[in-house]
Formats: C-alpha cells, structure tokens, sequence
C-alpha cells in the first residue's frame, strides 16, 4: 500500500505542520504502508495559465515538475495534504498544485483513494484551511477520512497531542484503504457531483474531449 504526503509549507525542516505530517507518516508505517513525503515547496510547479489543453488532451502542455507529482498521487492508494494557514487560506505553494489539477476534478482522478488533510495555524480558522484542503480531495473523487489540525497558541502541550492525533490519522487512513472503508454520505455527494458535472461535460464535448471521451469509458455519460 503506498502513500503520498503532500507538505507546502515554505520553512522546511524547521516547518511545524512538516512535524504533524511526519508523524502522521509514522503511523501510517507502523500499519505496514509504504510512505513518501514530497515537499512541493521545493518543486517547480508553475502556475496554470487557464489554456484548457488538459481538457482536450489530458496533458498539460506545461514543462515542470507537476507531470511528476501528478504520476505519484495517481499511483497512491492514499493522499495526505499538509499546510500551514496564510492567510486564511492555503500557501501558493499548493493552491498552484490545486490549480493545476483541473483534469483530476473532472475525471475524478482520485476516485478509489483514500485521504485527509493537517494544517497549522497561529490562533484561528482550523476548520476553514482543513475543509479546503479536504474539500479539494473530494473534488477529484476521493474519500476524506478526517483532519488534523494544530493552533500555536495552544502551547507545547498542544502540539504533543497535535501530533499523536496525526499519528493516529495515519494508523486511521490505512485502515480505511484496507477495509474499503464506506461513508454513505460522500459517496452520495460524489454521485450528486457528478450527475450535475455530466450536464457541463456534454455541453463541452468538442472543447474538452479528452474529458468527455473519459466520462464516456467511465460510463457516466
């Protein structure tokens, strides 16, 4: 069983959300899977342009290093995305990885797998840079299993537990790959999207039909 973990933020090895996805890593290894961290920091991902090749071809025409990071999540039976909170939000380091997932929404790239999300913050919006990120893998077809989040201000004491819960989601995201674990409620809301998406792919059958014709062997349309 292999996993990916995505980590964004820009501090690296001095990264306290790298710490959380560390151990969440260590418990997914504990369960006997197979891990590999990838830092999208240090990669050069460059930002979509908005040319919609991918949807008429299924290759982005961009030369960088998200081909290879796209090979490595599609060969992942689980995904773990990490970040710490700018803003608000998620770094730019992974809203360009986001970006450049168009096709992985549309074909549902991820349907199958298995993932949840971890952030840090200073003192605020925990639930909001979690259901992004989680939001985001329930986009492109995936089960979310749950998140880890860590606010600063909660002291050491507070990232000890932080980092026992990651742990445990590791142990947890294994499990669930393991078992085909199912929650009723998102496959719902994964049929939902695609039933209402089917109407967008017909309509742009010439434009993207690298997109349709995939909807059509899926079955879907």
């Amino acid at each position: 069983m292999k996993i990916v973990g995505i980590s964004s933020s820009p501090r690296g090895k001095n990264s306290n959300t790298l710490k959380l996805l560390n151990a969440a890593a260590e418990g997914a290894k504990e369960r006997g899977a197979e891990v590999e961290v990838i830092d999208v920091a240090k990669l050069n991902i460059r930002f979509c342009t908005g040319c919609l090749a991918c949807r008429k071809s299924g290759e982005c025409v961009i030369k960088d290093d998200y081909p290879m990071l796209l090979k490595k999540l599609m060969a992942a039976d689980g995904v773990i995305l990490s970040c710490p909170n700018y803003i608000h939000n998620v770094p730019g380091q992974l809203k360009v990885v986001f970006d450049r997932s168009a096709n992985c929404v549309h074909e549902q790239r991820l349907e199958g797998k298995y993932g949840f999300s971890i952030m840090t913050a200073g003192g605020s919006d925990e639930e909001l840079v979690l259901g992004i990120m989680n939001h985001f893998l329930a986009l492109c077809g995936a089960t979310v299993t749950g998140g880890v989040g860590h606010l600063m201000n909660r002291g050491p004491a507070g990232m000890e537990d932080a980092i026992k819960r990651a742990r445990a989601m590791g142990a947890d995201l294994v499990d669930a790959i393991a078992e085909k674990r199912i929650y009723p409620e998102q496959e719902a809301a994964h049929e939902a999207w695609k039933k209402q998406f089917a109407r967008t792919i017909k309509l742009n059958e010439i434009n993207w039909s690298h997109n349709y014709d995939y909807w059509v062997r899926m079955g879907w349309v």
